[in-house]
């Protein structure tokens, strides 16, 4: 799949509407009683480019990236302004954020998650994009410098350690992250003159597994 490691304008990205959803198959027995299934693991989100427009200006640096990206063809990177830390949205991101794997003695490199919790419940969500210079990392509390213990692929979200971790231990990180997108039309519509009147193209786009 093509992807093109650019992010969308996050300039743009801000006051989008979007975020996760999920596929649900609902079976309604004779009894009354319901049988519910999910093909899906993990959530998958979508958003409208078209609501950060505010200016003629922000039209053309849209039309601009959608042609650069051949409409559907490319995906790219996206903020999601309401969820783009492993920390609350008021905090900074720390190296024990989030506890991403626990060492084998073995294993020398790690994907970045994170985790949703609700209750007893937990959903774990593969950060396949993070932000070159945000990610923080640590084992058993102590942080880890990037460079000399561990490097970072920001392609995939895999952070490779110089040794592996000893059987064990925790290793925990903090990042920031964009989510793997694409545009989800072919086409652009576009008026001056509804624009001046307050109304804005809708430009749907729509997660994709990388």
């Amino acid at each position: 799949m093509g992807f093109h490691e650019i992010r969308f304008p996050a300039n743009l990205s801000f006051g989008s509407v979007g975020g996760p959803e999920r596929r649900t198959d609902v079976v309604t027995l004779a009894n009354g009683f319901e049988e519910r299934n999910s093909p899906w693991a993990h959530s998958r989100r979508r958003y409208d480019a078209g609501v950060g427009l505010r200016s003629l200006d922000d039209v053309e640096t849209l039309i601009a990236f959608f042609e650069a990206r051949h409409g559907q063809l490319y995906g790219f990177r996206w903020k999601d302004w309401s969820d783009f830390k492993s920390c609350r949205p008021s905090a900074e991101p720390g190296y024990m954020d989030q506890v991403i794997a626990v060492g084998d003695g073995e294993t020398a490199q790690f994907a970045l998650a994170k985790e949703y919790r609700s209750g007893a419940q937990i959903y774990r969500r593969p950060v396949t994009k993070p932000v070159a210079g945000t990610v923080r990392v640590g084992i058993e509390g102590d942080a880890q410098q990037e460079g000399i213990h561990w490097e970072l692929d920001p392609a995939t979200g895999i952070v490779g350690f110089a040794h592996p971790p000893n059987e064990g231990m925790e290793i925990t990180a903090g990042f920031e992250f964009d989510v793997p997108v694409r545009f989800d039309t072919d086409r652009i519509q576009t008026s001056v003159a509804s624009f001046r009147a307050g109304d804005v193209p809708g430009v749907p786009v729509v997660e994709v597994r990388v």
